[in-house]
């Protein structure tokens, strides 16, 4: 009988019924080692202690926080404790071939780590013994079994990356088995196969699963799965329905290549999935999981990263319905296009006004907005007209909530003139500087009247945009403690038509102190007024928000 659907005599939801007994599930992160190899990521030592404090309040159970020995800043942060919840885990490689583990230096840093768990890196595929380690088979195991032996004498909690592992099952199925067996009866807590060049399907990773069962009980198992085929959650997934209980992953994804399971995708399946729900218990409750598009949203902008506004569950996009028919219904019931509540998972519904929007569209983003208007108010008609015609010249209001509030506001007449632009000047200029190397540089001045003073600001920038930023908002008058905070954090151009003078359409996201972020848009044959445009709105809807005085 399945153990899920296992009851008592009494029968199923009878007297004398028994709930199932939940088994516990184990997420390991390895964000800030395998995500650190990530093209363009790069994390300091305070990075580093900042995520570890973000995955521990996620509620991992274990954080593999790097490499002791492989450079002095994870040398340095394995030199002292960091009381977590989490196990902090040491990774590194098992002992050389031809040397004890006491006397390789890998193993001794690894073993002089302050860390809870050791994760040790061996070879599980007899080509890559061959041909990368040039090593034999017998030398390997030897490997694996004495470096475990070695962590557990010394009081760690051992586990063992079986590094290429499925690849090397496929080739010789005996060996990959003896590393996985060796590694389990010499004392690894975990024996994790992991899909090192992300080639394996979701149906191989069951059967081959099903096979390892026989020489490693599940509850010793873990999968290390890699995207190279977009399937590393649906690999995982089905690595934990053949019976692992460990799930190796990093937050958005981060990894070589392609990434690693997607931990911001695997920890809301597995807790809002009933397949997984009713079976599995995770150490993530649901008032982690209420912060996890934070989460995924903090790491972003600590590593400057663009958040993907795809991404499922904690991306901008994941809720978002664009077609009015659709947004209908979704005022109606939510669960006729959503598939979980997006406030589960920490994250937003948008329904977004374009020129596929209907009145449902912009009564609901109007609604979000905090715009109180009368859904028979005939405005409603015009501004779906205003939005649809300036659409059909470049704007894209989708994208751009901040802009669609003001022009929303503007035509209820309920947006202050804080300040007027009388002229901008913007100057580009190639020379030489004092070491005598050219470089271009850009100077914007800026003319202000903020409500009869008269204010000029100068500004030199890395660009004519960024200088035009710099000196708009280096002098608002008596709006500028209100500014203050702002900062932009993304800015995108698109060319709408073919040719040197195409149409332009810049959109700018911007975010405050409060953690506050939109995204205004702006549109022009001149990229320069096309990004003025996108910057004043996105001033202006900052001090909206912020309750300055009209």
């Amino acid at each position: 009988m399945n153990a899920a659907l296992d009851v008592s005599p009494g029968g199923a939801g009878g007297a004398g019924a028994t709930m199932p007994q939940k088994e516990r599930l184990y997420l390991f992160d390895t964000t800030l080692r395998d995500g650190a190899q990530t093209h363009g990521v790069d994390f300091t030592l305070p990075d580093k202690l900042r995520v570890m404090a973000l995955l521990d309040a996620v509620g991992v159970d274990y954080i593999e926080a790097g490499y002791p020995g492989a450079n002095p800043q994870d040398s340095a942060l394995f030199a002292q404790t960091h009381p977590a919840k989490a196990k902090i885990t040491a990774f590194g490689m098992t002992k050389r071939a031809g040397r004890s583990a006491a006397n390789d230096p890998g193993v001794a840093a690894l073993l002089a780590a302050k860390a809870d768990a050791i994760c040790f890196v061996a070879k599980a595929s007899a080509y890559q013994v061959r041909v990368a380690l040039e090593i034999s088979e017998e030398e390997n195991i030897a490997s694996i079994r004495e470096s475990v032996a070695a962590a557990c004498a010394a009081g760690r909690e051992a586990m063992v990356d079986c590094e290429h592992f499925f690849d090397g099952y496929k080739e010789k199925r005996t060996f990959a088995l003896a590393c996985a067996r060796a590694a389990y009866e010499a004392g690894a807590r975990w024996v994790v196969l992991c899909d090192t060049n992300g080639g394996t399907l979701p149906h191989e990773i069951e059967a081959i699963i099903a096979d390892v069962l026989t020489v490693v009980p599940g509850d010793h198992l873990g999968i290390h799965a890699h995207n190279d085929t977009e399937q590393a959650v649906a690999n995982s997934l089905a690595a934990v329905r053949a019976g692992v209980r460990q799930i190796q992953g990093t937050l958005n994804g981060l990894g070589e290549r392609c990434g690693n399971a997607n931990l911001c995708s695997l920890i809301p399946t597995l807790l809002l999935k009933p397949d997984f729900a009713a079976r599995f218990d995770l150490g993530v409750g649901p008032e982690q999981l209420a912060d996890l598009t934070h989460v995924s949203r903090t790491l972003d902008e600590m590593l400057n990263r663009a958040p993907n506004r795809h991404a499922p569950y904690v991306g901008e996009s994941a809720f978002a319905t664009k077609a009015g028919i659709h947004a209908s219904a979704i005022l109606k019931d939510p669960a006729t296009y959503e598939h979980v509540a997006p406030e589960q998972v920490g994250n937003r519904r948008r329904v977004m006004v374009s020129d596929q929007a209907g009145r449902s569209n912009v009564i609901a983003e109007l609604e979000r907005l905090g715009v109180d208007i009368d859904r028979k108010d005939p405005r409603l008609a015009r501004l779906l007209d205003e939005v649809k015609q300036r659409e059909a010249l470049g704007y894209s209001y989708e994208a751009a909530d901040a802009s669609f509030a003001l022009l929303a506001r503007r035509m209820l007449g309920t947006v202050p003139d804080y300040f007027q632009v009388e002229r901008f000047s913007v100057n580009v200029e190639r020379r030489f500087n004092a070491r005598g190397e050219m470089t271009t540089v850009a100077e914007a001045i800026v003319k202000v009247n903020v409500h009869g003073e008269v204010l000029i600001s100068a500004a030199e920038g890395n660009g004519p945009v960024n200088a035009l930023d710099v000196a708009l908002r280096k002098d608002l008058g008596r709006y500028q403690p209100f500014i203050s905070g702002l900062r932009l954090t993304d800015y995108r151009v698109r060319i709408l038509d073919g040719g040197t003078e195409a149409i332009t359409r810049v959109l700018i996201e911007s975010a405050d102190e409060t953690g506050a972020r939109w995204s205004t848009v702006g549109v022009s044959p001149n990229i320069i007024d096309a990004s003025f445009e996108a910057l004043i709105d996105s001033i202006t809807w900052k001090l909206l928000t912020a309750g300055a005085p009209k």
